[in-house]
């Protein structure tokens, strides 16, 4: 058992519910489902096993974002954050950025996670259940997504297997279906000057950015890399 997660437990849990976590944690559960809650970007986030558990490299996906964000626009903006899940993506743009917010997510049960996580860090978000962009009509300055990117044959550790949801995790094509789908149909919801920003496989750079040259034309296309030196996000915005 790790020594921080007991701890964290200790933190959060009083004395009679930390028996049954102390259980929990034995049996290989992750601490933050069995807290129910996690620190996201220095904000509190409620989440249970019908959303993924934000990590570190979302924050990082976040802080990119911004940076770009500050460069490309000097007005407020519209957001889509696609995928929305416990909303960590669209609640920390929303209190970091000036902007109207909308976050979408095929899992109702994900909606309504990341709907309370909004009323917990008081923010307005236009929360809509759907499939990515279908039927979507609205355009937007800024497009972002930690989309499900694992194949279906890829090898995860077990902990994240056997807890978090597998409609969160895994992706058809290898991994690649929601960046195509993504890529395939937004040019009618993008404004004249825009940004796109993904999280992404560390071996799907490549692919991604050859989906990105086939469905947009005049776009610069940024790959960046996480603390570990791995490819993991991409940005997209036009050349205009």
């Amino acid at each position: 058992m790790n020594i921080k997660d007991v701890e964290y437990l200790k933190k959060y849990l009083n004395s009679k519910d930390l028996i049954d976590g102390l259980k929990r944690l034995e049996n290989k559960e992750p601490v933050q489902y069995i807290v129910g809650n996690v620190d996201f970007y220095g904000y509190n986030f409620k989440i249970d096993k019908n959303v993924l558990i934000p990590r570190f490299e979302t924050e990082q996906l976040i802080e990119n974002t911004i940076l770009y964000i500050q460069k490309i626009f000097n007005k407020k903006i519209d957001i889509v954050d696609l995928g929305t899940g416990s909303g960590c993506i669209a609640v920390t743009l929303k209190k970091q950025i000036d902007c109207n917010m909308d976050a979408i997510d095929i899992s109702n049960n994900a909606l309504d996670i990341a709907k309370n996580n909004a009323l917990l860090n008081d923010v307005k978000i236009n929360f809509i259940q759907n499939d990515m962009l279908n039927n979507i009509d609205k355009r937007y300055d800024v497009i972002i997504s930690n989309p499900p990117y694992i194949s279906y044959d890829e090898k995860i550790e077990e902990i994240v297997k056997n807890n978090e949801p597998s409609i969160a995790l895994y992706a058809d094509n290898n991994g690649l279906k929601y960046y195509e789908d993504i890529l395939s149909k937004c040019q009618s919801n993008l404004n004249d000057k825009f940004l796109i920003a993904f999280e992404i496989g560390y071996k799907q750079a490549l692919d991604i950015k050859t989906l990105a040259l086939k469905y947009l034309n005049n776009i610069k296309i940024d790959i960046k890399k996480d603390l570990s030196n791995k490819d993991r996000f991409i940005f997209i915005t036009n050349c205009k």
